[in-house]
This record gives structure tokens, sequence and C-alpha cells, in this order.
């Protein structure tokens, strides 16, 4: 498959490279375990502000535990997570999505009946203030918060280029276009860091191509920090500005894609290439 590939940006907003900012995620020494099983064991890893990060390794390796621990719909047994320097190893999904967290999920989870303009909506949820009377009534503050919030919705819809399905019940949509109101719904909550947990997955190559550009421009026109999961080793070389692989639990690599695909442990681990 063909992507767009990532253009130099070295010195583009929050590059981890050659700059001394804190991280915006610290994972130190995370462990997850379900009775008897070690989902993940020990795993240690920085997001740095503006990047772009790619969690790699096969099918088991935690990677989907790891985004549920960051995102707080997981308790690590061990260690913690922080937050722009601040401890939020205990906190609830819904204080970690206000903390400006957002996620898709590897299974679609839109709300089915509603149409594209109401799924996205949703994502506008924790931004809405005001009293329930004022709401109620659709009067004065609350009138003015609704319009700002949909003209702000509007904005993510034409960004990704849905206008055309913007009334349409996402139960009708075929999968790739459903990928996609997912992420407008999360880019709809204004999040400083976005998770995407195989966003690309059931897609094809078009498909594909379509998403790898939407995701550079959230980087590089919004600023906003992104950390995927993707199996296409493909995508996650052209896209991705550092790599983080898992295996077993255990975080067994980290680096820039070129380090990364070069490394003997993912050979043997993940791509089940024999270097000897």
């Amino acid at each position: 498959m063909s992507v767009v590939v990532r253009p130099d940006t070295a010195s583009g907003p929050g590059r981890a490279a050659g700059t001394a900012a804190a991280p915006l995620l610290e994972v130190d020494n995370v462990s997850v375990r379900f009775g008897a099983l070690m989902a993940l064991n020990g795993v240690s890893l920085e997001i740095a502000r503006g990047e772009i990060l790619a969690i790699i390794g096969p099918n088991g390796a935690g990677k989907t535990t790891l985004l549920n621990v960051i995102s707080g719909f997981y308790q690590p047994s061990e260690g913690r997570i922080l937050f722009e320097g601040r401890d939020r190893t205990r906190l609830r999904p819904a204080d970690v999505a206000a903390l400006g967290i957002a996620r898709t999920f590897q299974n679609v989870a839109l709300f089915r009946g509603m149409s594209v303009l109401d799924n996205i909506m949703t994502g506008r949820l924790l931004k809405m203030k005001g009293s329930f009377l004022l709401e109620a009534l659709y009067w004065g503050p609350a009138k003015r918060q609704e319009l700002a919030h949909r003209a702000y919705v509007e904005r993510i819809i034409d960004f990704l280029e849905i206008q055309a399905i913007r009334k349409t019940p996402a139960a009708r949509l075929p999968y790739g276009q459903q990928k996609r109101v997912e992420l407008a719904r999360a880019l709809a909550a204004e999040p400083t860091l976005l998770l995407l947990d195989e966003p690309m997955a059931g897609m094809n190559v078009e498909e594909k191509e379509d998403m790898c550009r939407f995701i550079l421009d959230v980087n590089s026109e919004f600023g906003t920090t992104i950390a995927l999961i993707e199996h296409d080793m493909g995508v996650v070389m052209d896209i991705s500005d550092r790599v983080v692989v898992l295996d077993y639990g255990r975080k067994i690599a980290a680096g820039t894609p070129d380090m990364v695909r070069k490394d003997p442990a993912v050979l043997d681990a993940y791509l089940g290439v024999d270097h000897a």
C-alpha cells in the first residue's frame, strides 16, 4: 500500500528530538494482571507532546490493554501514569477524558440508530455546561452554547470530508466510514492526546490512504499528540515519529521506525524473521 509519507517534522510542534520538554504522558513501570494472566509486565514509555507514537506487537501482546490503562478503563496492578506531569493513575475514564485524552476503539462503538452528526455531537458532552432548566427551555446561554458546539462539529465534518453522510444513521454506513465517524467523535472532544486502537482495521487500500492523511493532518494542523495501535507495518513506518514494540506484555523495543525495523528482537517476536 502506498500511503501519505510523513514529511520532515523536525521543527514541527512538540517534536521530541532535540528538545528538553517534559513528556506529555509517562507510563511508569505499569503492570496489569487478570488473575494468573500478566497482560502488561513492567511497561514504561513516554509520549512527547506533538508526536505520533505507534504501538505494535503480535496479537495478545498487550497493546489494547495499554490503551485501556492510559484511558482509565483498566486500573494498573502496579506502576503509575502521569499526564502533563500529574499522577492520574486511579482516575475514572470520564475524569481522564476531561483532562484531554480521547480514544477510538478496535471495534466501532457508535450509536447505530443516531445520525453521523448526532454521534459526533456526543463527543462534545464534556464541553457542555449550563443548568438543566436553561437547557430544557433551550433559551439564552443554552441556545448559544448549542449553536457553538454544533459549529465546531460542522468544522470537523468538513475537515474529515464526511459532509455527504452527516444526516445518515451510523448503522447504514460501510465500515470504513464508521471508522471515520468514530475519529470525528473523538476529535469533537478537542483532545490533547488522541488514542487510536487499530484505526485502519478492516479498511481497503483507498480508505487506509485517506485515514493516514487525516491522522497526519490532525497531528500537524490541530497539534494533537497521537498514540495508535496498528498492524499494517507500511502505515506504521510511514506516519509515526517513534515506535514502541510489545511482546507478551513486555516492552521489547522502542525508537524511530528505522531503528525498530532493524531490531533483532522485533524481527524475531513480531515479524517472525530469522536473522541468524
